[in-house]
């Protein structure tokens, strides 16, 4: 593990293959979100950064990880793999609670096809996932069985310009028998590049975070 400030780089052992990740703990945290990114993206993603260092701001412990290898990522099969992405995305949680002193509460944020995963590992989690948020996700993807299996209270996030995924959230959102909420940020495209938007995300996941899973609410 390679240590700078209070971020630890960590190797995450999960379905037999070694996955890259961004441990962040703040002092005293009792909460963990974990993210799965979107295709194409990795633990680097600046959007899910921003909002990590957002989370972390709250007193939130977060863990920005690669769900695929780099090979991978390559495969476009592979990276719309909902199965295979959120059976690691619960393999890894459990690889993270293993290492921790203290229990702690855990959370998913998933972006694009990371929402479906979510969803989908939050069902197979062997460790109770108490929140998720999804950014623009392709929840719809999860299918639904594990959207009507769903227990977690779940927000999801759309950019009010990205009509297709709007329209798509919608139809996952009836499907849905936990506690939920849909949210539009207006004038927002699918990767909430335009000013304020992405802020209007990290305010909202925030939030939900922190009622769900406890911690300062910004």
């Amino acid at each position: 593990m390679r240590s700078h400030s209070d971020a630890i780089e960590v190797v995450i052992r999960a379905g037999g293959v070694d996955l890259q990740g961004i441990l962040t703990m703040p002092p005293g945290a009792t909460t963990l979100v974990v993210f799965a990114h979107g295709t194409g993206s990795s633990r680097h993603s600046p959007r899910n950064r921003y909002v990590a260092a957002e989370l972390n701001r709250c007193g939130m412990g977060t863990l920005l990880m690669d769900l695929l290898l780099p090979e991978e990522d390559q495969v476009q099969a592979i990276r719309f793999d909902v199965e295979l992405l959120a059976a690691r995305l619960a393999q890894a949680t459990d690889w993270v609670a293993q290492q921790q002193a203290m229990p702690l509460r855990y959370g998913y944020f998933g972006a694009s096809v990371g929402g479906a995963a979510s969803i989908r590992a939050a069902c197979q989690s062997p460790i109770p996932i108490h929140a998720i948020v999804s950014r623009g996700g392709r929840v719809d993807l999860a299918g639904p069985d594990a959207l009507a299996k769903l227990l977690a209270p779940t927000m999801l996030i759309v950019g009010g310009l990205d009509v297709s995924v709007l329209e798509r959230n919608e139809a996952a959102f009836a499907l849905m028998r936990c506690e939920k909420e849909l949210v539009t940020v207006p004038g927002a495209s699918h990767l909430f590049e335009e000013p304020g938007t992405l802020e209007s995300v990290a305010r909202l996941a925030a939030r939900w975070f922190a009622r769900h899973l406890g911690g300062a609410a910004p």
